[in-house]
């Protein structure tokens, strides 16, 4: 059972000096792992990766862009408070809370929580030449987490504009550094475009132009989906089984091309990151869930592994999605996800996946031991013997 898989059996010894502290001065010069179907592991530079995807792929990246998430506020006696925001709340929308003028709501975590517990907390700034007070004001908690009301005296100014001049990127914690000038570009990918990620999609964070401009030349293409990466990519699992693990919601968005292209399944799809992974997989789940009369906004996280489930062939699960957004009259497939991807899962949707090499004991690890049939102690113990560097700002590895 998926569920009495005991974490400990995903863990790895990861020595300090091998998590990458900031990314290569050329991105695209990094290290590229090569798992081919059979097992056979090569190594390579991410630079040769168009010529080592096969002919008939599409590329499939996460056009999400990592916002300034982390807003430091001063209380008068000198505590300082930092409100880290998770998701919107008021208005739900990413794009309309973002243009939002006056006010919003999002949930949040709480730096030094004990230090505030009633009251605004406010600082003045200035936004291009623009003035004004900007505060928060906790509502409720809702678990470890806060609703926190942002408001400003200035209509002229966007919530996006503010935490743009106000908030910090923010970084992985396990890079046990400040946030630094350079990584409002190193943690963001060429692509990126569309607000709303605490967290970068980062096996994105490989591709330059020149690496997406060969890509296109050898007639791949490339294609763009959205998935907000919330802080709970960071997490470890902390329970002995996955099946007592809680994942987190995260929103998704499809534009209809792109799943008619799926239903068509005339291309092998190669996934940029885990995030289009899991992406890709729950527009399945959730055109199964569609068609059995079943959907409610979001793609539950043991969805994939009821009786049920997988019975629906990939076209038919993205015709049914087709389907519903034509009944409704929308071009774009909106919706939440907690899927988690272990051994056990069947993939239905993503034939080979570009991503990074991951924290021990984490359930991106097992996203990819379930991708390798269970087989992912090699090929790190082939990039730890290899010199990679691992994590976000580390090295890549395609695996198909």
């Amino acid at each position: 059972m998926v569920k009495e898989l005991r974490i400990d059996d995903f863990d790895y010894e990861l020595p300090d000096d091998r998590i990458a502290r900031y990314p290569l001065a050329e991105r695209d010069s990094c290290k590229l792992l090569v798992r081919q179907a059979d097992g056979t592991v090569s190594q390579h530079i991410f630079t040769e990766l168009p010529r080592l995807l096969p002919p008939d792929s599409m590329l499939v990246c996460n056009n999400t862009r990592v916002i300034n998430a982390r807003l430091r506020f001063r209380k008068p006696a000198g505590a300082l408070i930092e409100v880290f925001c998770l998701e919107p709340t008021e208005p739900r929308d990413y794009a309309v809370n973002f243009a939002s003028t006056g006010s919003c709501s999002w949930q949040c975590f709480v730096g030094n929580s004990k230090r505030w517990k009633q009251g605004q907390l406010s600082t003045e700034l200035t936004v291009g030449d623009q003035k004004l007070t900007f505060c928060a004001e906790r509502q409720a908690r809702e678990g470890n987490s806060s609703i926190v009301r942002f408001s400003w005296n200035n209509n002229n100014v966007t919530f996006s504009e503010i935490i743009s001049a106000l908030g910090e990127i923010p970084i992985p914690p396990y890079l046990n550094r400040g946030t630094e000038a350079s990584d409002s570009n190193d943690y963001q990918t060429v692509y990126s475009h569309i607000d709303g990620s605490v967290a970068a999609p980062t096996a994105g964070l490989h591709f330059t132009e020149r690496v997406l401009d060969e890509i296109a030349a050898r007639g791949i293409p490339r294609r763009e989906l959205t998935l907000h990466v919330g802080a709970g990519t960071f997490q470890p699992v902390k329970t002995d089984e996955i099946g007592d693990h809680e994942m987190h919601s995260e929103f998704i968005a499809v534009e209809r091309d792109l799943i008619a292209t799926l239903a068509r399944g005339d291309r092998r799809v190669i996934a940029v990151g885990t995030t289009s992974v899991r992406t890709l997989e729950s527009l399945y789940h959730a055109g199964a869930l569609i068609a059995a009369g079943r959907w409610e906004g979001e793609v539950p996280q043991w969805a994939p592994y009821e009786p049920e489930s997988g019975t629906l062939t990939v076209g038919e699960a993205m015709n049914a999605i087709l389907d519903y957004l034509d009944k409704r009259g929308e071009s774009t497939f909106i919706a939440s996800t907690r899927i988690i991807i272990a051994p056990g899962y069947t993939y239905r949707v993503v034939k080979g996946m570009v991503t990074n090499f991951h924290q021990p004991r984490s359930t991106l690890l097992l996203l990819v031991s379930a991708f390798t049939a269970g087989q992912w102690r090699p090929v790190y113990d082939y990039a730890m013997a290899n010199g990679f560097r691992f994590l976000s700002y580390g090295d890549a590895c395609l695996l198909l």
